[in-house]
């Protein structure tokens, strides 16, 4: 296998935001706390983080300030991926001149792209950038499901060392792993199924839980990796209403009204976003409360 960015639990940090821009002093906060919680990795501007609201000065700023904070404890990922080839090759140089240690890239969306199309997209990338890549499989989000076969031509690339699956379709992920015959890390995209996805080899998760719960899904990715399955399996089974509550709206609105009420950051969302409903803060406050996270 490639040498892994991580193993374990990398949280897709929220970008806390003030009413005109990035809230640095909070983003500090967030990555300090984060790392002392426990978590072996950290995303700056993946989906969770809002890059698409962003100007490229805004995103440089964020993955700036999560590597700085993070001060080399923890590998920082940054979220470059995209729907305009070049756009994403511009930010992945970028990302590397900040000190980001890997790059996560969605598959593109909207426009989408065939089989032959995903290949030039993440070969273009991999050609112009010695960053390493992490391909980004979420369905749900681009309306494109990258299939077996094209992941087994992709982890052919030798910059590509890990794969973020949020599809939750378990059979697929089988399949992926199969044809890529460990020569890359796999890391669920799904916080529902961190458990049976590492059952199947892979490393850890990238997380929207952590966001709220970083020791909790540390205890649960670390029990995995030390094949403690039965402790990993109580974990996960106690964390499922919180994970459910965490989506019972568009991420990351939840997992910042979650962060807002533990005096985290200031709920800030940017347009098309808006703050969680209060049926559904009152859910979410529920089962945070049920876990202690509450002050």
């Amino acid at each position: 296998m490639r040498t892994p960015i991580f193993q374990g639990t990398c949280t897709a940090l929220v970008t806390p935001f003030t009413q005109d821009g990035i809230d640095v002093r909070a983003l500090r906060e967030l990555v300090d706390w984060q790392i002392s919680s426990g978590v072996n990795a950290l995303l700056a501007c993946g989906t969770t983080g809002e890059p698409s609201t962003m100007s490229d000065e805004e995103w440089a700023l964020v993955v700036a300030t999560v590597v700085e904070a993070a001060g080399g404890r923890v590998p920082v990922i940054a979220g470059t991926g995209g729907n305009n080839t070049a756009h994403v090759i511009k930010l992945a140089r970028k990302a590397r001149e900040l000190g980001a240690a890997a790059q996560l890239c969605v598959t593109p969306y909207y426009n989408k792209a065939t089989h032959e199309g995903l290949l030039a997209h993440y070969g273009a990338i991999a050609q112009d950038s010695s960053l390493p890549i992490i391909l980004y499989n979420v369905p749900g989000r681009t309306g494109l499901n990258m299939t077996p076969a094209t992941l087994g031509a992709l982890n052919l690339l030798p910059q590509v060392v890990g794969m973020k699956e949020a599809s939750a379709d378990l059979t697929r992920v089988a399949d992926m792993m199969r044809l890529c015959e460990g020569r890359i890390a796999f890391y669920s995209g799904s916080d529902e199924v961190i458990v049976p996805l590492m059952s199947l080899g892979g490393l850890g998760v990238i997380s929207v839980l952590s966001n709220v719960a970083p020791v909790e899904t540390v205890r649960l990715t670390d029990a995995m990796l030390a094949q403690d399955y039965q402790t990993a399996a109580r974990l996960q089974l106690q964390l499922m209403p919180l994970i459910h509550a965490l989506f019972l709206e568009v991420n990351p609105m939840p997992a910042k009204a979650g962060l807002a009420m533990m005096g985290r950051l200031a709920e800030h969302l940017r347009l098309p976003l808006l703050p969680m409903s209060q049926l559904g803060r009152e859910v979410l406050a529920r089962e945070l409360q049920a876990l202690g996270l509450l002050p």
